[in-house]
This record gives C-alpha cells, structure tokens and sequence, in this order.
C-alpha cells in the first residue's frame, strides 16, 4: 500500500493546525474598551488616554471578565457596576509606570544638571576673557580695533572709558 496521499494530507492539516494556533494566540493579546460613544472597540494597541479606566474591558494577559458590560447601560449606576470587574490593573503595571516616570525624572534631573554645568563653564570663560581685556586696557598702550569697514581705528580715551565700563559690569555679573 502506498502511504505517499496521506503524507501531503498529513502535512496540510498539520499547517492548518499551526496557522489556527498562531492566529489564537495572536487574538490573546487584545484590548477591548468602550469608547467615547458607546461603541465596543477592539484593538491590539492599548487604547487611548482619554478612554477611563472603567471603560477598558480587557487587556492583553489578563483574565477575561466573567460578566459582560452591556453597551448600552440601563441605568448609570448598572454602568459603575458592570464595569468594576474590569478595572483591577495587574500590579506589575503601577510598578512599571513608576519605574519610568522615575527615569524620566532622572533624566531630567542630569539635563538640567548638565546645562547648569555649560552655564557655569560659559560664565568662567566670559570672566577670564573680561579680566584680560581689562588687565590690556589698563596698561595704556594704544590700542587700534577695526570698523564695519575693516579700517583700523585707534582707540581714543572716551571709547577706552565705555569699553572699561562694559569689562567691569561683565566681571561683576559672570565674576
């Protein structure tokens, strides 16, 4: 007896079998919530903040609740009720949203830390830069700077007296 038609038979309903498991456990990770209108809303992304926690019916890896929230509530109080079941979170979850605000707390924290520091070098730098040119402009030696034109210009005792004005409020402010 030849057993060559039942292997491919064999082979397809085995591929049948891992299709339908893959396409179960894929339906395993869910969401399902109520949305802002009534309506029932399936989805594999979480859905979005502005859904309450009372209206998320499932979520992916935990239980399925027992009773079945009607869309349309009755009443109110029937809605609160209805939706209880479903609004335990698993407590890993808290514990993982604080892992990450604290971490973007911490992250924010050495920003902030790290340009305080670039301020702090940028200060130094202006203020050694303000003493040596207030240390030239004491000497007395003639000093030439250079216009928009690019000409050179001897510095006369007016813009000598401005320029050590605006060294000293730089060194009293970065200082």
């Amino acid at each position: 007896m030849p057993k060559t038609p039942l292997a491919p038979l064999a082979l397809r309903s085995l591929a049948a079998l891992a299709v339908t498991a893959a396409m179960a456990s894929s339906a395993l990770a869910q969401w399902q919530w109520i949305d802002n209108t009534g309506r029932k809303v399936f989805s594999d992304t979480a859905p979005p903040a502005s859904v309450p926690d009372k209206n998320i019916l499932k979520r992916p890896g935990a239980p399925a609740p027992m009773a079945a929230v009607p869309t349309t509530p009755a009443t109110p109080a029937a809605s609160e009720g209805a939706a209880a079941p479903a609004a335990p979170q698993a407590p890993g979850v808290d514990k993982e949203l604080e892992a990450r605000k604290k971490e973007a707390e911490a992250a924010e924290e050495a920003k902030k830390k790290q340009e305080a520091e670039r301020l702090a070098r940028a200060r130094a730098d202006n203020c050694e830069r303000a003493k040596r040119a207030k240390a030239t402009l004491d000497s007395g030696q003639r000093l030439a700077t250079t216009n928009a034109k690019g000409e050179r210009e001897i510095m006369d005792d007016a813009r000598r007296a401005s320029e050590t004005q605006r060294l000293q409020d730089i060194m009293r402010s970065d200082c």
